[in-house]
C-alpha cells in the first residue's frame, strides 16, 4: 500500500509558486513526475554550494542532471535509478525532504556527511525497488520509525545511519516486517540508541553485517544474535553490554569480524570462539575478562588482528601464539600478564604492531623481536630490564612509533636507531640509561615526538635536535642536563610542548624562543637559568601554560601574551623577577643595591665616601642625622603599636578559645546523656580570630545534634549547622564522624586534622577545630551557606533557580585553586581523592571552597588502601580515577584532576557524571567524547543557563574531557589546569581548547 503523502497536485501548485511558469505557456513542456519529485525535493534543501545548479523545471527528464542516474528499467526510458548526494553541503530541518515517493524506479539514496537534520519521516516515502538507504554522517535524530522496514521499502538491502543522533530504544515492530528478511547489512553506529537489542531482529535471517557500535545497548545480546547465522561481521563495541560471552557464539560460524570492546563482559574467554575458523579480526579490548590466556587460540589459523587489552587476563603469553603466522595485529595491553615476552613471538613474520605495555612482564626483551619488521612497538609501564637490542634494518625501515617508557633498561641506545628514517614516536623516559644525550637525535627525520623524561641521560641539549623540523612535542625532564638551551631551539618551528623542567640547565632563556610560534605549553621549572625573560615571548599567541619557577631570573616579565595571567606558582623560587604576580621580594642579585640617603649623593663615589667619611661637608652630616632621626622615631612607634596589637588580639583568642569550649562541651554533654556511657574527651579549638567572640553562644546544645539542624550526609558522617544568636558572624558546620572505619588514636586524628587545618586559601573550607573521644569525633569547618554544587546543578531548585555561566565559570575557576593549593603548598602534597560536586560548596557570594580534602587521610592505613582499590571513597562513581583501581599504578595528583574533569563536564551540561536508568547506564564523559568527535560539542550544553559565551564554554568542555583523560599522564596539572582556565578569558583561548596533552 503506499505511504500516505502530499499529493501530486498539491506538490505541483508548491512547484508553481516556487517556479513560475514561462510566459508561453501554449509552448511550455509538462512536468514529469520525476522532473516535479526531485524539483520538490531540491526545494526543501539549502544548497549554498549550488551542487544542485542543473536542477532546473524547465527541463522534460532529469537525466542529465549532477548527482542524478539514470538507466532503462521495467520498460521505463531513462528512469531515475540513483541519487548520489553525498558531501554536498546541503542542508534541511526536516530531516528526509519529501518528493522521492514519485521515483518509482529508485535502487540507491545517498545523502551521507551533508547537514540533514529533524527526523526521519514516518511512514516512510513508498519506494518499492530502494535496496540502499544511506543517510550516516548527518545530524537526524529523534527515534527510528517502525516503518522504516515496512512494505514501504520491501526490497532494501542496505541501511547506513552511522553518526547520527538518533535516539531511544529500537521498537520491537522495527524488525517485525517481512521486509526485514531481505536485508543484508544494517549499521546503526555512533548514535545515542539505548536499551536491548530486541529480540526481534532475528527475523533478519539473512543479515550478513551489523554494527550497533557506540550506542549505549544494554543487557545479554547473545541469545539473540546466536539466530543470524549467517552474521559475517558483528560490530557491538562501546556499548554497555553487560554477562559473560556464551559458547554459543560458535554458531556464528561464519564471523570474520568480531569486535565486542568497551563493553561490561566478564568471566573468561569462551572456547566457542575457537570455531570461527573464518575470524580475521577479534577484538575484546576495555571489557573485565579475567583468567589466564586460552591455548586454543592456535586453531584460529586465519586471524589478522588480536585486541585483548584492558581487560584482566593473568598468567603469561602463550609461546604458541606464534602459530597465528597470518597475525598483523597483537595487543594484550593493560592487563596483568607477568612473565616474559617469548622469543617465539619473532615467529609472527608478517606481525606489524605489538602492543604490550602495561603489564607486569620482567626479563630483557628478545633480540629476535627488532628483526621483525614493526611499525609500532609499545612495551611501556612494565619491569623489562637489561640492554635494548640492535636495530635490525628491517625494523628500521618500518618503525613508527617505539614507547619503552616505564621499564628498567639501562645503556645506551642502539645507534642503528638513527636509520629508522620513518620514527614519529619515541618514549624511552622513566629508564636509567645513564648515558649521555644520544647524539643520534638530531639525524630524525619525521620524529614527531620525544619524550626522554627521567631516563638518567646527561650533557648537553645537542644544536641539530631540531633539524628535522618536525618536532611537535619535546620532552626532556628530570635528567642531567647541563649547559645552555641552544639558540638554535628556534628551528622547531612546530613545537607545540617543550619541557626542560629538573635539569641543570644554565645561562639565559634563548631570544629565538620567540620563533616558536606554535608553542603552547612552555615548562623550564627547577633549573639554574638566569638573566633576563625575552620580552618577544609575549607574542606567542598560541602560549597557553608557562612554568619559569626555580630558577634565578630576573626583570620583567614580558608585557603581553599569558604572562599577565600567569599563577603565581609558575614564577616563585626567582628573587630577581619583578611582578605583581610575585609574592617574594623583588631582588637583583647580581646587581649591587646602595642604600642612598640623599638624592644629591647617588652620582658621587660609593666607595670614596665610605674610605673617607670626612670629606662629607658638615650641612651633609645634619642632613643625614635629621632623616636617621625621624626613620627611628617611625620604626618605634610602629613596633609599640604592633606589640599592643599582638597583645590584644592574644587576649581575645584566649578567651574565645574557653568560651567555646565551654559551649563545645555542653554539645558533647548533651550528646553523651542520649547514650548509655557519657563521652567525655578533649576539646581543640585552633585560633582563628574569625570565629574568636560567642561562637556558640545562645545555641541549644540540643538542638545543634538533631535532625533540625541536619544539613548533610557523607560517607565520613552527618553535616550539623551551627548558628549564632546574636551574633553577626557566620555560623560554622560540625560534622559528627563516623566512629567506625576513623583511626583510633587520638594523636594520629589530631595530626591529620591539623593537617588540615594548615591548608588555609580561600577556596578550601576551613578546619576550626575538633572534639575527641574513641566514641565521638566533632569536626568544626567553616559552615558554606550556598551549599553544595551538586544542589545547585542537581537538586529540587536547580531548574528555577540555574546558575549562569558566569557563577559557573568562577566556581570551576575557585575550585580549581584550591585543589592546586592542595597539590602544591605542602611538602607531600594533598590529594583529595573525592573530587565531585557534592565536595565542591559554595559561600554566600557564590565562590567555590573545597571540601572534605584530607578525609582519606583519618582512615587506617589499611582501610584506606581498601577504600582507594575499590575506586574512591563514599558515592564517588562516575569521578574515580581509573588508576585508584588499580595496585600496580602510582596514585598521584592526577587522579584529583580527573575528578575535577568530571566536575567540569557538570559545570557545561548540567548532566550528572553517571545517570542510571531501568535499562542502562550512561557514562558522562563518555557521552561527552562521542558528542566531540562528531563535532557537536555545542549541543550537549545545558541550557538553563540562558545565553552563555562558546568562545568560553566549549574549550572549558574540551578541557574536562583532557582532565577526564584514562591516562594519568596525559592529565594536566591542577596548576596548570588554573592557568588554562585564566586564559580562557582571553582571545588566545582561541587554540587552547584543541591543544592535545601529549605526553
Amino acid at each position: 500500500m503506499r505511504a500516505s503523502y502530499t499529493p501530486p497536485l498539491i506538490l505541483f501548485l508548491l512547484l508553481l509558486l516556487i517556479y513560475p511558469p514561462p510566459s508561453s505557456p501554449a509552448t511550455a513542456p509538462l512536468l514529469s513526475d520525476a522532473v516535479l519529485g526531485l524539483i520538490v525535493f531540491k526545494a526543501a534543501l539549502q544548497d549554498t554550494a549550488g551542487a544542485l545548479s542543473t536542477w532546473s523545471p524547465d527541463d522534460s527528464s532529469p537525466c542529465g542532471w549532477a548527482h542524478v542516474d539514470c538507466a532503462s528499467s521495467s520498460g521505463a526510458i531513462d528512469a531515475v535509478v540513483g541519487l548520489s548526494l553525498s558531501s554536498l553541503s546541503l542542508s534541511s530541518s526536516s530531516g528526509l525532504p519529501r518528493g522521492l515517493d514519485l521515483l518509482p524506479f529508485l535502487r540507491s539514496i545517498s545523502l551521507s556527511s551533508n547537514n540533514l537534520s529533524g527526523p526521519l519521516p514516518s511512514p516512510f516515502p513508498y519506494l518499492p525497488r530502494l535496496s540502499s538507504l544511506d543517510l550516516s554522517s548527518n545530524s537526524l535524530s529523534g527515534s527510528l520509525p517502525p516503518s522504516l522496514l515496512s512494505h514501504s521499502l520491501p526490497s532494501l538491502r542496505s541501511i547506513f545511519l552511522q553518526s547520527n543522533s538518533f535516539s531511544g530504544p529500537l521498537a520491537f515492530s522495527l524488525f517485525t516486517s517481512p521486509a526485514c528478511a531481505s536485508l543484508r547489512l544494517l549499521d546503526l553506529s555512533s548514535n545515542s540508541l539505548n536499551g536491548p537489542i530486541p529480540e526481534s531482529i532475528s527475523h533478519c535471517s539473512l543479515l550478513l553485517h551489523l554494527n550497533l557500535s557506540c550506542n549505549s545497548f544494554s543487557g545479554d545480546p547473545f541469545s539473540v544474535l546466536s539466530f543470524l547465522p549467517r552474521l559475517r561481521i558483528l560490530d557491538l563495541s562501546h556499548n554497555s553490554l553487560s554477562g559473560p560471552i556464551p559458547n554459543s557464539i560458535a554458531s556464528l560460524h561464519h564471523l570474520k569480524l568480531l569486535r565486542l570492546s568497551g563493553n561490561q563482559l566478564f568471566g573468561q574467554i569462551p572456547f566457542g570462539i575457537a570455531f570461527l575458523p573464518h575470524l580475521l579480526t577479534l577484538e575484546l579490548a576495555g571489557n573485565q575478562l579475567s583468567d589466564n590466556l586460552p591455548s586454543w587460540f592456535t586453531r584460529l589459523t586465519a586471524l589478522q588482528r588480536l585486541d585483548l587489552s584492558s581487560n584482566s587476563l593473568t598468567g603469561e603469553i602463550p609461546s604458541d601464539l606464534s602459530a597465528l603466522e597470518e597475525l598483523r595485529y597483537l595487543s594484550l595491553a593493560g592487563n596483568s600478564l607477568s612473565g616474559g615476552i617469548p622469543a617465539s613471538l619473532a615467529d609472527l613474520s608478517k606481525l606489524t604492531e605489538l602492543r604490550l605495555g602495561h603489564n607486569v612482564l620482567n626479563g630483557s626483551i628478545p633480540p629476535k623481536i627488532f628483526d621483525l619488521e614493526l611499525q609500532v612497538l609499545d612495551l611501556v609501564g612494565n619491569n623489562l630490564a637489561g640492554t635494548l637490542p640492535p636495530i635490525s634494518a628491517k625494523l628500521a625501515k618500518a618503525l613508527q612509533w617505539l614507547d619503552l617508557a616505564g621499564n628498567g633498561f639501562t645503556g645506551k641506545t642502539s645507534p642503528e636507531i638513527v636509520f629508522c628514517s620513518n620514527l614519529q614516536y619515541l618514549n624511552l623516559s622513566w629508564n636509567n640509561l645513564d648515558s649521555p644525550v644520544p647524539p643520534e637525535l638530531g639525524d630524525f627525520k619525521n620524529l614527531s615526538v620525544l619524550d626522554l623524561r627521567s631516563s638518567g641521560i646527561y650533557g648537553q641539549i645537542p644544536a641539530d635536535l631540531c633539524n628535522s623540523g618536525s618536532l611537535r612535542v619535546l620532552q626532556l625532564d628530570g635528567n642531567g642536563l647541563s649547559g645552555r638551551i641552544p639558540d638554535e631551539i628556534g628551528n622547531c618551528s612546530v613545537l607545540h610542548l617543550l619541557s626542560l623542567s629538573h635539569n641543570n640547565l644554565t645561562g639565559n632563556i634563548p631570544a629565538a624562543m620567540a620563533e616558536l610560534k606554535k608553542l603552547e605549553i612552555l615548562k623550564l621549572e627547577y633549573n639554574y637559568l638566569s638573566g633576563e625573560i625575552p620580552q618577544d615571548l609575549g607574542t606567542l599567541s598560541n602560549l597557553v601554560a608557562v612554568n619559569i619557577s626555580n630558577n634565578r631570573l630576573a626583570g620583567r616579565l614580558p608585557a603581553s601574551g599569558v604572562f599577565p595571567s600567569l599563577d603565581p606558582s609558575a614564577l616563585r623560587g626567582n628573587l630577581g623577577l619583578c611582578s605583581p604576580l610575585v609574592a617574594e621580594p623583588c631582588k637583583m642579585d647580581d646587581v649591587p643595591k646602595p642604600l642612598v640617603l640623599d638624592p644629591n649623593t647617588i652620582n658621587q663615589g660609593r666607595n670614596h665616601s665610605r674610605a673617607n667619611p670626612a670629606a662629607s661637608s658638615p650641612a651633609e652630616i645634619r642632613h643625614r642625622r635629621r632623616l636617621l632621626s625621624l626613620s627611628a622615631m617611625i620604626a618605634i612607634a610602629a613596633a609599640f603599636f604592633i606589640i599592643i596589637g599582638i597583645m590584644v588580639v592574644c587576649l581575645l583568642n584566649i578567651s574565645a578559645r574557653r568560651r567555646l569550649e565551654k559551649a563545645l562541651e555542653s554539645i558533647c554533654s548533651s550528646s553523651s546523656r542520649s547514650g548509655s556511657t557519657p563521652a567525655v574527651g578533649k576539646w581543640v579549638i585552633f585560633d582563628t580570630l574569625q570565629y574568636s567572640v560567642a561562637v556558640l553562644a545562645g545555641v541549644s546544645a540540643d538542638g545543634i545534634l538533631s535532625k533540625a539542624t541536619e544539613i548533610g550526609r557523607g560517607a565520613f558522617g552527618i553535616v550539623y549547622r551551627a548558628a549564632f544568636a546574636g551574633d553577626s558572624r557566620p555560623p560554622v558546620a560540625i560534622r559528627k564522624m563516623v566512629s567506625h572505619g576513623i583511626i583510633g588514636s587520638h594523636e594520629d586524628f589530631d595530626r591529620e586534622v591539623r593537617a588540615m587545618a594548615k591548608a588555609l586559601h580561600p577556596n578550601l573550607l576551613s578546619v576550626k577545630g575538633y572534639y575527641w573521644t574513641p566514641q565521638l569525633q566533632l569536626l568544626i569547618t567553616q559552615f558554606a551557606a550556598g551549599g553544595s554544587l551538586h544542589f545547585r546543578l542537581h537538586g529540587s531548585g536547580a531548574v528555577e533557580a540555574s546558575l549562569s555561566w558566569a557563577e559557573r565559570f568562577n566556581i570551576a575557576l575557585g575550585a580549581a585553586r584550591g585543589l592546586a593549593h592542595l597539590h602544591r603548598a605542602f611538602r607531600t602534597p594533598v590529594i583529595h581523592y573525592n573530587v565531585k560536586p557534592s565536595n565542591i560548596l559554595l559561600d554566600g557570594d557564590g565562590n567555590a571552597m573545597v571540601a572534605d580534602f584530607g578525609m582519606a587521610l583519618l582512615l587506617p592505613s589499611e582501610k584506606f588502601a581498601a577504600a582507594t582499590a575499590a575506586g574512591g571513597f563514599g558515592s564517588s562513581m562516575g569521578y574515580a580515577a581509573p588508576e585508584l583501581a588499580c595496585q600496580s599504578v602510582r596514585v598521584s595528583e592526577k587522579c584529583d584532576v580527573y575528578g575535577f574533569g568530571v566536575v567540569l563536564l557538570e559545570l557545561v551540561t548540567g548532566r550528572q557524571a553517571v545517570e542510571v536508568g531501568d535499562d542502562e547506564t550512561v557514562v558522562l564523559a563518555d557521552v561527552v567524547r562521542t558528542v566531540l568527535e562528531r563535532g557537536e560539542a555545542a549541543e550537549c550544553v545545558d541550557r538553563r543557563m540562558g545565553e552563555f559565551p562558546e568562545e568560553e564554554v566549549l574549550p572549558v568542555l574540551k578541557l574536562g574531557v583532557v582532565c577526564a583523560s584514562l591516562i594519568p599522564s596525559s592529565r594536566p596539572t591542577m596548576a596548570e589546569v588554573v592557568q588554562i582556565l585564566q586564559v580562557i578569558k582571553t582571545p588566545v583561548v582561541e587554540r587552547m581548547a584543541a591543544f592535545s596533552w601529549e605526553r
